[in-house]
C-alpha cells in the first residue's frame, strides 16, 4: 500500500475511540457456500488476530444441521485459545448451544433476537417473544456462570417478508436486551435497505447512556454500509460490525448480501483520522489469501485496489 493513504483528514478537534468489532470468521463464513477447513479457519483467526482486530467473533454454537459450516466450533475455539487475552465471542442460538459453549469454555458470548415476528420464525423457529424470552433466560445463564454476554438485534431496518420495521419495536426488543444484562447491543441492517436518515432517526430514540452501549451492523446490499456508519458515528456509536473482505450475508434472509468490509472500514476511518489500530496491509492480505480460498474475488473494494 503507497503509504500516503489513506491520508487523515481529521475535520475537527474530536476523534473519538471506535472499536471494531470482526465477525469474519462467524458471520461471514457462516453464508459461504463452499466448506472451509477447521485449520484454515483457525489460521484465518490467526492472522486476523495478527492485524491488530479485537475483538474477533470465531464461530458460532448452532446446530450443524442449520449452519454445517460452523460444525466445528468447539474445534475452532480450542485451536485459538492461545490467542488470549484476544477478546473471542462466540454465537449461541439456544440453551443448548450455551451448554456447548461453556462445555468449550467459552468467555463472552452473543445472543440475537429479531425486531421482526416473521424473522424470528423463520431463523430461531419461535415467535418473537419467545425468542426475546430465550435470549433473556440465556444471558443470565451466562451472567451467573461469568460469561459476559453481547446481543444482536436482526432485521431493524427492514424485513424482506414484512417490509418495513417500525421504529417502536426495534428500540423495546433492544431495551429488553439491555435490560437483561447484554453488555451491548448491536443494530443489525440484516439486508442492507437502511440509509443514514434512517439510522439517525433510529438512534435518536434511544437515550444517550443507551447509545454508549450500542453497535451498529451494516450489511452494503444497496451500497450504504459506509454512509450509514458514518451517520451512526455521528450519532454517538462508537462500535461498528464488519467481516474482513465484506465475506458474509445471512444464510436465512436471501435478499442480504456481504457485510461491510473492514478494509473499507479501516480506511474511512483512518482518513477521518480516527485511529483504528489495525494494519491494512495486512488485513488486506488475509482477506485476499481467504478469498482465493473461496475460489472468488473480494466484495471489498479496498481488498481489490490494493490487491492491484
Amino acid at each position: 500500500m503507497n503509504p500516503a493513504f489513506p491520508d487523515p483528514h481529521p475535520g475537527g478537534t474530536e476523534r473519538p475511540e471506535v472499536s471494531i468489532y470482526e465477525v469474519g470468521p462467524r458471520d461471514g463464513l457462516q453464508a459461504e457456500a463452499q466448506s472451509v477447513a477447521t485449520v484454515d479457519k483457525i489460521d484465518f483467526i490467526q492472522r486476523l488476530a495478527a492485524t491488530g482486530l479485537d475483538p474477533i467473533e470465531v464461530t458460532s454454537f448452532v446446530s450443524p444441521a442449520w449452519v454445517p459450516q460452523l460444525a466445528d466450533s468447539a474445534e475452532v475455539l480450542a485451536g485459538v485459545r492461545d490467542l488470549a487475552p484476544l477478546r473471542m465471542p462466540v454465537l449461541v442460538p439456544n440453551a443448548r448451544g450455551l451448554e456447548r459453549a461453556q462445555e468449550a469454555d467459552a468467555q463472552t458470548i452473543a445472543v440475537f433476537v429479531s425486531a421482526t415476528e416473521t424473522f424470528a420464525r423463520k431463523n430461531l423457529n419461535t415467535d418473537r417473544e419467545d425468542a426475546l424470552a430465550d435470549a433473556e433466560h440465556i444471558t443470565a445463564e451466562a451472567l451467573g456462570s461469568g460469561i459476559s454476554v453481547r446481543g444482536y438485534v436482526s432485521m431493524c431496518f427492514g424485513d424482506p417478508w414484512e417490509g418495513r420495521v417500525p421504529i417502536e419495536d426495534v428500540l423495546s426488543v433492544t431495551r429488553r436486551l439491555l435490560a437483561a444484562g447484554c453488555y451491548e447491543v448491536s443494530l443489525g441492517d440484516t439486508i442492507g435497505v437502511g440509509t443514514p436518515g434512517h439510522v439517525r432517526e433510529l438512534l435518536g430514540g434511544f437515550t444517550g447512556q443507551e447509545r454508549d452501549r450500542l453497535a451498529l451492523h451494516t450489511h452494503d446490499t444497496y451500497g450504504q454500509a459506509l454512509a450509514n456508519v458514518l451517520a451512526g458515528l455521528d450519532a454517538g456509536v462508537r462500535v461498528f460490525d464488519s467481516a474482513a473482505g465484506g465475506l458474509g450475508g445471512c444464510p436465512f434472509a436471501g435478499s442480504a448480501t456481504g457485510n461491510l468490509a473492514t478494509e473499507d472500514l479501516v480506511w474511512m476511518l483512518e482518513g477521518m483520522g480516527i485511529s483504528t489500530g489495525v494494519d491494512l496491509s495486512t488485513l488486506a492480505a488475509t482477506s485476499e489469501w481467504m478469498a482465493k480460498l473461496l475460489r472468488r474475488t473480494s466484495p471489498s473494494s479496498v481488498v481489490r485496489a490494493l490487491s492491484a
